[in-house]
């Protein structure tokens, strides 16, 4: 995008215009222990040529690169009208609507977006998106502990099977709130949260249950016993759900007996590239009975003194500004852009063509595991059902297996080592409906490839010795 710096004089003129001698001076209240001047891996300042140059080497990294990494961002076919409209000018340059003076236009866009992910969460309504995926979850907590205030500890369960890293941002944002967040841990067999383990937990305090759908693992939660659980044991069911695959499994709204209470997650899967891991949105949707403790804006629909119909912002938790502490939410920023994308990407596809995107994925899934069947040495250690992604556990370095299959320019996985390190050399991997067979056999022949070399060279290793 043009960018227009500004000079050093422009800069040294404002600063005497506000009676200040430096940029630093403007972050005096800042005490010097935790101000970080160090950042490593930061560049020196570039010119715009240096500076262009350099972002189209980065490009050429990711140029052509076979990916089946998932775990949180998904790679799909974006038609291309998605962000052909997405960046006229009227949307692009348009930033979030703050006032209820914000352009009909953008107005009815986020109307549009809130009844689609309220109908594709089946519950009532939806606000115009926060930060991002885990900001969401952090957000549902502090709905859920805000809405459910009859235990006298605010304790949220939340299953070792959501993202580890939405699980670290729920402890940064919550932890000081006096919620005392309790990680559940899933069965070795199903990777799944069983009735057994949470029979654990009866007779506590439970303010809220975190339920993910599909889990990290790639595999389908119990959704119903889990919230039929939550409900029974006074605590609120929060969904954190793959959108896309909320067109072919059951919505939040319909879990169990009466439904979740919340619906959070990412929505990147609906339209947003991976663009190198950003910007995403968060989505957050609730039944209606919660509507005043929902963080974010709410846009409405109604008509003028003339009957003509308009939008306008019926609920926006911009009160931080005065309220602080006491806020519905301290985090302002959402991504409009994104949200402007998803809704014209689920408006061309509707809700036949999300439903037909999510089934591709999970029969090339499928395909995968059929294939994979035939190395003796990979082993899936789940026995669940799944959605789009998968475990494997190899027999030798996950980091090395990605290191020989990123050779032929494959991205093969997630390794799971630094986050599930009981599990053992394991890999998260993920095929989407942008997947062909062609790709699937490539990925399959070369890594048994590099399981064949790994026992040969043991087992040459073993003759050596035995020589020896």
């Amino acid at each position: 995008m043009p960018f227009i710096p500004h000079t050093e004089q422009d800069v040294q003129e404002m600063l005497e215009t506000i009676n200040v001698a430096s940029i630093n001076d403007l972050f005096a209240e800042i005490p010097a222990a935790l101000r970080n001047t160090n950042l490593a891996g930061v560049l020196p300042s570039l010119n715009e040529m240096e500076l262009s140059r350099l972002m189209h080497e980065r490009a050429l990294q990711d140029n052509h690169l076979q990916c089946f990494i998932g775990a949180g961002a998904y790679e799909h076919h974006i038609p291309a009208a998605v962000w052909e409209v997405t960046t006229r000018g009227e949307f692009m340059t348009a930033y979030t609507p703050y006032q209820a003076e914000a352009s009909q236009g953008t107005l009815q866009l986020l109307y549009e977006y809130q009844t689609m992910m309220a109908s594709l969460m089946a519950l009532d309504v939806s606000n115009a998106s926060l930060y991002d995926g885990a900001s969401a979850l952090a957000e549902a907590i502090l709905m859920a502990a805000r809405s459910n205030k009859k235990k006298q500890e605010q304790r949220i369960l939340i299953p070792k099977t959501v993202h580890p890293h939405y699980r670290e941002v729920v402890k940064a944002i919550v932890s000081q709130q006096d919620i005392h967040i309790v990680e559940v841990p899933f069965d070795e067999k199903t990777g799944t949260v069983t009735l057994d383990i949470l029979e654990k937990f009866s007779g506590q305090d439970v303010t809220a249950l975190v339920i993910p759908q599909p889990n990290f693992f790639g595999v389908l939660e119990n959704v119903d016993m889990l919230t039929n659980w939550t409900h029974q044991h006074g605590g609120m069911a929060i969904g954190v759900v793959n959108p896309l695959a909320m067109a072919l499994l059951k919505a939040p709204g319909q879990w169990g007996e009466d439904g979740a209470d919340i619906a959070c997650g990412e929505g990147q899967p609906l339209g947003v590239p991976l663009s190198s891991g950003g910007p995403y949105y968060g989505f957050l949707c609730c039944k209606k009975d919660f509507v005043r403790q929902l963080p974010g804006r709410i846009v409405g629909r109604t008509v003028d003194k003339d009957g003509k119909p308009g939008f306008v912002l019926t609920l926006q938790a911009r009160e931080q500004h005065i309220r602080r502490a006491k806020a519905t939410s301290n985090i302002c920023t959402n991504q409009g852009l994104l949200v402007t994308a998803s809704t014209i990407y689920m408006s061309l596809m509707g809700p036949k063509g999300l439903r037909k995107v999510a089934l591709a994925s999970h029969q090339n899934m499928n395909l995968l595991k059929e294939k994979l069947a035939a190395i003796s040495e990979v082993q899936m250690i789940f026995n669940s059902p799944v959605f789009h992604e998968i475990v494997l556990r190899l027999p030798m370095s996950v980091d090395t297996v990605l290191e020989e299959l990123a050779k032929d320019k494959i991205q093969a996985g997630l390794s799971l080592q630094k986050y599930y390190p009981e599990l053992g050399e394991c890999l998260l991997v993920c095929v989407t409906e942008t997947k062909t067979e062609d790709n699937i056999n490539l990925f399959v022949d070369k890594l048994r490839t590099v399981l064949s070399d790994n026992k040969n060279s043991e087992k040459k290793s073993k003759e050596v010795n035995i020589l020896a």
